[in-house]
């Protein structure tokens, strides 16, 4: 898939605020500073696209980004946020959690791990409440070029392993690096493939 036009549809905090023309939407999650927004405007070869920052929990709200006319990109807040106050966090929970039960559009939700580090009992429960509530999700890790191939390959292999003990049937994976493009076209390819099979 070639992109050829990303811009900024919206923020909203509940689904009913989000942008009103019904596309399919695919959208992006994980642990606070996982790699997100660099990860988004690798994607879209757009380094302005997505806020990053080395700060943690800066998106607060839900953004859309329109694709090539034809689809959403959807960036969400990233759950973990240690260093935020309890009213906080319960706030940005009840954002995603309106947000990925409620969307009818959202076809698929990629959910970020860092591949440097095992996978966290926060992942896993995040992902655990996805499958109980039969949400289709994808796993992307992260930042792969901060590790040699063989150490990488052992570490996802690691992750999976742990996944399988929760699940019978392990979800889709890809590797991904914001700054080499790695997974770019493979993740790209893969949300091509699902279009396709709306129509």
């Amino acid at each position: 898939m070639k992109i050829s036009e990303a811009k900024f549809a919206g923020s909203s905090t509940r689904v009913q605020q989000k942008p009103k023309r019904l596309l399919p939407e695919f959208a992006f999650i994980g642990r606070s500073n996982v790699g997100k927004s660099s990860l988004i405007n690798m994607l879209c070869r757009n380094g302005r696209l997505a806020m990053t920052s080395s700060t943690p929990g800066k998106t607060k709200v839900v953004n859309h980004f329109l694709i090539n006319d034809s689809w959403y990109l959807v960036d969400l807040p990233g759950y973990g946020f240690a260093k935020m106050g309890q009213k906080g966090r319960e706030e940005l929970v009840a954002v995603i959690r309106d947000y990925i039960h409620n969307s009818e559009q959202m076809v698929m939700l990629f959910v970020l791990i860092d591949s440097r580090h095992d996978i966290g009992a926060i992942d896993r429960d995040f992902i655990a409440e996805l499958g109980e509530n039969g949400i289709p999700f994808a796993i992307i890790f992260t930042k792969c070029d901060k590790q040699g191939p063989n150490v990488l390959a052992a570490q996802i292999e690691k992750d999976m392993q742990i996944l399988s003990e929760d699940w019978d049937e392990l979800p889709p994976y890809f590797c991904s690096s914001s700054q080499s493009a790695q997974g770019r076209d493979e993740i790209l390819g893969y949300i091509e493939k699902i279009l396709k099979n709306q129509i």
